[in-house]
């Protein structure tokens, strides 16, 4: 998981004032196009000096928190008076919903995992808002329930955000999560009796919770409390590493690590299995770049002792046996390899290489019945390798066909493992292997009312702009015509290492049978081969994840899938932001652009919350003349040109993103509604009570994307029903 970036991944460790000028009085207008009145957004008189160059920022006064700001409030409500009206009279919407709703009512089962000799799992009624948590004590036995976070609110909008089972398996703490927002609240629940006990960490961000081995208290990490005025804005410093002893309050917490002199680094601490040391992950930004140190628990008083020291490559602990720790790390080898270090000589010399840097990238690893179980992704799909602790190579794991495999949990005790396998057109199934008889069992294949056989998935290559060879896969119905005619939705992300893997999406499995074509780039900046396709899109580098897009789109018009009036484009958060500026540097190439949570003022992004994170993929406007220059290149609110024809652009956010700060969206929509000059809708819609992304119930996403949907048949001229 790396810390504080824009999406959050299981199983790794997480990872000058401006010049400030006084608004101009507020007040309301209308700003017409076409047959839509936009409320007009008051402009206020703010600029700021970067190396001498002056930048204006007229729309400043909108990133005032919507909480606590009534003309922000009073803005964002008239925006939604906007763009609700304008979405409800598309005829075939309502069509859209009940579709919807109908198919994505359907049990869904996660991949089961054991903790203490159970088996838990979370599963889905079909259109409980949040997935319900269950436990058996043998694969075949009866379900209880164990959390089921549907009763924790009435509009669906609490969520259960996070699990850790002590050692004993009598206690777990749990997250719970609010209206979307990344601060949780953590509970200890006993188990045995179902009750939960007083102990309860407020203000809890981008930490998870380690258990001792004695099962009577857990380490975790803290930033101060926020002060509640501004708790979804102020920027995340100061994080500590504690130790909370179970019957106790919080407030009398121990300070395990924390060096003031560091404000900006961030900690993740991880027990070892078995209960001896500490292990503590040192990050300082989004970049998988750590320092490690590990504190031998049977002293107490000891300093931990600093094994990695140096932010400059992903060390990535995942197992020790006595004083030899296994880590997954890219030092001396860009797409992954597995060392060795031995607390007694912790030396670089004496680092063992345990397996080495292959052909492709080394996604993910484990180790159960005591055999490394190793991820593999060849042209981002799964492979799954088998190896013993020495490193030799034992086999491979089959899959059932070609996609993406996730899961792979378990102990070094265990002897059983389980996956889920899936790709764009095929919905999940859940597989368990058994390592002593090396057998692949099905347990659950999801039962959608969509048939995967009317149509087909395939990956091609195409080059970018300076040649660099680009996957993307490409999933319709089959027997589609190359008339250019087809309605096409490419998704893309390009940032911060991570993969786009293909994954089945009941949204997306709705848009097919609508008629579309949905595409996927595997851009430079993402996670699918290595650590140099990672910083081919990194800082100055950016501009290539954004020509690799338009390339796709490009790819998508000469081989006749679509045409520009056709063919949308969508990313969130940093895929927002990709959205933007390509829509800004080609805007005649797509006839409809949805733009999610994004990241849209690249000059002032690390003034909010986990912001300052992203200087590891963006740089910063502070850093130098040449990185401000670029950012103000491309940033998407500061290049949009006035008298410009936009495409159709449905931005979407929501009041309690405190990921990206809903002000990047609000500030860009307002300057595109200024400088927009054809009739194309360019709305702007903001949900309540949500954040970004995580924790949204289901009756909340049926609605967003029966809106998407619609708007995209509007303005693509795809035509709903019969």
């Amino acid at each position: 998981m790396f810390f504080g970036g824009l999406f959050l991944r299981a199983k790794k460790p997480y990872r000058v004032s401006l010049l400030l000028a006084g608004a101009l009085p507020f007040c309301w207008g209308m700003h017409t196009f076409g047959e839509l009145n936009y409320p007009m957004s008051e402009r206020m008189n703010q600029t700021d000096i970067y190396f001498g160059t002056t930048v204006e920022d007229p729309y400043r006064w909108l990133e005032e928190d919507v909480r606590e700001s009534p003309r922000v409030k009073e803005w964002v409500d008239a925006q939604n008076e906007v763009t609700f009206e304008y979405l409800k009279q598309i005829p075939g919407r309502d069509a859209i919903e009940a579709r919807l709703t109908q198919i994505w009512n359907y049990e869904k089962l996660g991949t089961p995992f054991k903790r203490a000799g159970v088996y838990y799992y979370f599963k889905n009624d079909g259109l409980q808002n949040q997935n319900v948590l269950y436990r058996k004590y043998s694969l075949d036995g009866e379900s209880e329930v164990v959390f089921d976070p549907n009763t924790w609110s009435d509009d669906g909008t609490v969520a259960l955000a996070g699990l850790s089972f002590s050692e004993d398996g009598r206690y777990v703490a749990y997250g719970i999560q609010d209206a979307g927002s990344d601060w949780r609240t953590w509970k200890v629940r006993n188990l045995d009796t179902g009750e939960n006990l007083a102990d309860t960490m407020d203000y809890l961000k981008f930490t998870g919770i380690s258990w001792n081995g004695a099962s009577d208290g857990f380490f975790y990490s803290k930033y101060p409390d926020p002060d509640k005025d501004s708790q979804f804005q102020s920027l995340n410093k100061d994080m500590k590493v504690m130790f909370h002893r179970l019957g106790t309050d919080q407030s009398d917490d121990i300070v395990v690590h924390y060096l003031p002199e560091h404000p900006e680094w961030s900690y993740w601490a991880r027990v070892t299995e078995d209960g001896r040391y500490l292990v503590i992950t040192v990050s300082v930004g989004t970049d998988n770049k750590y320092r490690v140190l590990v504190k031998d628990l049977d002293q107490p008083l000891a300093e931990p002792l600093e094994i990695v020291d140096t932010f400059t490559n992903d060390f990535s602990y995942f197992f020790n046996e006595g004083t030899e720790f296994y880590f997954q790390t890219d030092f001396n080898a860009p797409r992954g390899r597995i060392i060795a270090i031995d607390l007694d000589h912790p030396e670089r010399e004496h680092w063992k290489e345990i397996v080495p840097e292959q052909e492709e990238p080394l996604e993910d690893v484990s180790i159960i019945h005591n055999q490394l179980v190793a991820t593999y992704l060849k042209d981002v799909r799964t492979q799954v390798r088998l190896l013993r602790k020495s490193g030799e190579p034992i086999g491979e794991l089959k899959l059932p066909g070609v996609g993406t495999a996730s899961g792979f949990e378990g102990r070094p005790s265990h002897t059983e493992t389980f996956f889920r396998f899936e790709s764009y057109s095929v919905p999940p199934s859940i597989y368990r292997y058994d390592f002593i008889s090396g057998e692949t069992e099905l347990l659950n294949r999801s039962s959608v009312d969509f048939d995967p056989e009317e149509y087909v998935s395939e990956q091609v290559f195409f080059p970018s702009k300076d040649g660099t060879r680009i996957p993307l896969f490409i999933t319709y119905k089959k027997g589609i015509k190359h008339d250019g005619n087809n309605a096409t939705l490419l998704y893309g992300y390009g940032g911060f290492n991570i993969t786009l893997a293909p994954r089945f999406s009941i949204t997306r499995a709705a848009w097919l049978e609508m008629g579309g074509i949905y595409a996927v780039a595997n851009l430079r900046g993402g996670g699918e081969y290595g650590k140099e396709w990672h910083q081919a899109g990194q800082k100055l580098n950016k501009q290539n994840v954004f020509d690799d897009f338009i390339g796709a789109a490009e790819y998508l018009i000469e081989e006749g899938y679509s045409r520009p009036a056709k063919l949308a484009i969508q990313g969130g958060s940093n895929g927002g932001l990709l959205v933007g500026a390509v829509v800004n540097q080609r805007p005649e190439l797509f006839g409809a652009a949805l733009p999610a949570v994004g990241v849209m003022d690249m000059l002032r992004f690390d003034q909010f919350t986990a912001g300052r994170f992203w200087t590891d993929d963006y740089g910063s406007s502070s850093e130098s003349k040449e990185m401000f220059e670029y950012l103000l290149g491309y940033s998407p609110y500061h290049n949009l040109k006035n008298g410009t024809e936009y495409p159709a652009i449905l931005v979407t956010t929501a009041d309690t993103d405190d990921r990206v700060v809903p002000g990047h969206s609000f500030k860009y929509a307002a300057r595109l509604q200024d400088a927009h000059a054809g009739d194309a809708p360019v709305l702007i819609r903001i949900e309540t009570r949500a954040g970004h992304g995580s924790g949204k119930p289901t009756s909340m996403l049926i609605e967003e994307y029966a809106d998407i949907y619609a708007f995209l048949a509007k303005n693509l001229d795809l035509k709903i029903g019969p």
